[in-house]
């Protein structure tokens, strides 16, 4: 299989993706073996976009693991920082979740059950209500704690 091919833009967006991910796949002592292959696989099938940690000092060999598996995986190379790879692989238009447009998002339990209605214009009747600033309130309201020493010094 050939490698895939990403414009700057696609790189740069992917990148940005792949910031807070974690490393997904790590390789052992032995190297790319065909287990970890297959891992790398599975995880790019599940996840689209993924991290590999790589041991080693040796620059070349990352290299031609990341050319390797980019090959092998028919997958994107995005980034390579250090011990870490970062491939891509877009998820096949049947395992792609359907979105439906009708369904209502999901709401937190903590949300209001309603949306809030909108507050109503200072200049309506019904808008009796004092309207105090906020510093009008707070040089309102009495003083909890108590007032603060004046500076010397200790003795």
């Amino acid at each position: 299989m050939a490698e895939l091919e990403l414009t700057p833009k696609q790189r740069q967006a992917l990148k940005g993706r792949a910031h807070a991910l974690s490393a997904t796949v790590l390789l052992g002592n032995q190297g790319l073996t065909d287990a970890v292959v297959k891992e790398i696989d599975r995880a790019l099938a599940a996840h689209e976009l993924i991290k590999v940690r790589v041991p080693g000092d040796e620059r070349e060999a990352r290299d031609a693991i990341y050319r390797e598996v980019a090959e092998r995986l028919n997958a994107a190379r995005v980034q390579s920082i250090g011990k870490l790879l970062v491939f891509y692989r877009p998820l096949p238009e049947d395992a792609k979740p359907v979105a439906a447009k009708s369904v209502a998002p999901a709401r937190s339990p903590k949300a209001p059950a309603q949306t809030p209605r909108p507050k109503k214009a200072a200049g309506n009747a019904g808008a009796a209500r004092s309207t105090a600033s906020r510093g009008e309130v707070r040089r309102s309201t009495a003083r909890t704690s108590a007032p603060r020493k004046p500076a010397g010094r200790a003795r």
